[in-house]
């Protein structure tokens, strides 16, 4: 029924052609610069067919590939300025649109999921998406009663290819390497093989949605659409009109990079304290810039198939974490750090070699403000992935318990959104109002 490519041999041998097809454009620089061609030249050949065909095969099949395209989308700061350029495009490609299926396979899903007579819960229904994403793909309509609504549809055969892609990138996560030098991709990929069964379920997204629309009701930064409608593999929800972040990112202004950057770090600290909840899927297409009363720009938050719950908010010992750490608190961090399970039992490191190797990471916390710049990403991923630096080895010893992986994960790429904005940040006042266990005495 549907043009996803569905067959795991299929979609194995097009995953495989990804680091294949690296090697062979390798081979073929050799014979290039033989022939006479500058070194630099055929380079940037090679990144630049790299890179579309990344786009090509990521985008194409959907699924777990193109989750993992808009996973990495958010990291491109980190990569060599020289590297970087040709992957930037391809990948931002991703956070908002994908080869879109044909309106046949979506009228289908529609005829199954809302009955034949779909057509009458919707005044207007625009066949072409609006956004095609990893899972499902979006759709402008009227809603039978007026409102205009997004209608996410899910791919017909989107669990098993979502499946079979992260099963056949574990086994090629070694090889994609030179995709994103410095970064290990296998952890990536298997957090969300363990989150495919949420990331599938649309009443679980739309509970997910209707507590945040809820806690966020005329707040006056941050709109959350409403949901008007859920279904197995459909989902509609309020229409929100607004800049997309991957276009604030390319050509906003600097007072639009700055207000979408506090508002992005307001949003991350203030959603487990007011929903319980923590959105976990923080790339540029998840996002709007929304023109409010009065000029007043507001941050539209969109898609929350993927979660984490967080019942209490910010755990406290990340809190406490980060104020030892700036109070220089060498002795006091190591011990926090060995309580929590950060550092194993069988291990014994130097206090001043951890606070050493944390200081750097929390410097945007040090000041008021702080500008996220791609050239301080890349020299934090640079000093942690240079197997010769001491922050290497002491990285690889310290442990993450499973309780702060997704966390994790969401900070670094909302750490890498905010440096693709380049906004200048006032992100100690947001720790300080939200965060347990930043503020002395707490």
């Amino acid at each position: 029924m549907s043009d996803l490519p569905r067959k795991a041999v299929t979609r194995t041998v097009k995953l495989a052609a990804l680091p294949l097809g690296i090697a062979g454009r390798a081979t073929w620089g050799l014979g290039k610069r033989i022939g006479g061609k500058s070194a630099e030249i055929v380079a940037r050949e090679i990144q630049q067919r790299t890179a579309d065909q990344l786009f090509r095969t990521l985008g194409e099949l959907k699924g777990g590939a193109m989750k993992l395209g808009q996973a990495l989308s958010v990291f491109e700061s980190a990569l060599p300025e020289d590297f970087a350029g040709p992957y930037r495009a391809a990948l931002t490609k991703l956070q908002e649109a994908a080869p879109p299926l044909p309106a046949q396979t979506v009228h289908q899903v529609l005829a199954e999921r809302l009955g034949p007579e779909w057509r009458e819960s919707f005044r207007e229904f625009e066949d072409e998406p609006a956004a095609a994403a990893s899972i499902g793909q979006v759709h402008r309509a009227v809603w039978h009663d007026g409102r205009e609504v997004a209608v996410k549809v899910q791919y017909p055969g989107a669990g098993e290819a979502l499946l079979s892609d992260l099963r056949q990138l574990g086994r090629f996560a070694g090889l994609l390497g030179p995709l994103v030098p410095g970064m290990d991709l296998k952890p990536l990929i298997h957090e969300m093989q363990e989150r495919v069964a949420e990331e599938l379920d649309y009443a679980l997204e739309a509970e997910a949605q209707r507590t945040h629309a809820e806690a966020f009701e005329d707040d006056p930064d941050v709109v959350v659409p409403r949901v008007v409608h859920q279904g197995e593999q459909v989902l509609v929800t309020e229409w929100l009109e607004g800049t997309p972040l991957s276009e604030v990112i390319s050509g906003g202004t600097r007072e639009e990079r700055d207000r979408a950057g506090q508002l992005l770090a307001r949003f991350l600290f203030t959603g487990p304290a007011r929903t319980g909840l923590l959105h976990a899927d923080p790339h540029p297409g998840n996002f709007r810039l929304i023109e409010g009363e009065e000029g007043r720009l507001r941050l539209g938050v969109l898609d929350f198939g993927t979660v984490d719950r967080l019942p209490g908010g910010w755990p406290e010992p990340i809190g406490t974490s980060l104020r030892m750490t700036l109070e220089d608190d060498a002795e006091g961090i190591y011990g926090h750090l060995c309580g929590e399970g950060f550092v194993r039992e069988s291990i014994e490191l130097d206090p001043q070699a951890v606070l050493e190797y944390l200081k750097p990471i929390v410097e945007p916390v040090e000041a008021e403000e702080f500008t996220f710049t791609r050239s301080w990403l890349r020299g934090q991923a640079a000093r942690i992935a240079d197997p010769r630096s001491p922050a290497h080895q002491l990285g690889r010893q310290i442990n993450l318990p499973p309780s702060y992986l997704l966390i994790h994960r969401v900070t670094l790429s909302t750490i890498g959104v905010l440096c693709q904005l380049g906004a200048t940040v006032r992100l100690r006042g947001e720790l300080e109002s939200w965060l347990p266990g930043f503020l002395p005495g707490e």
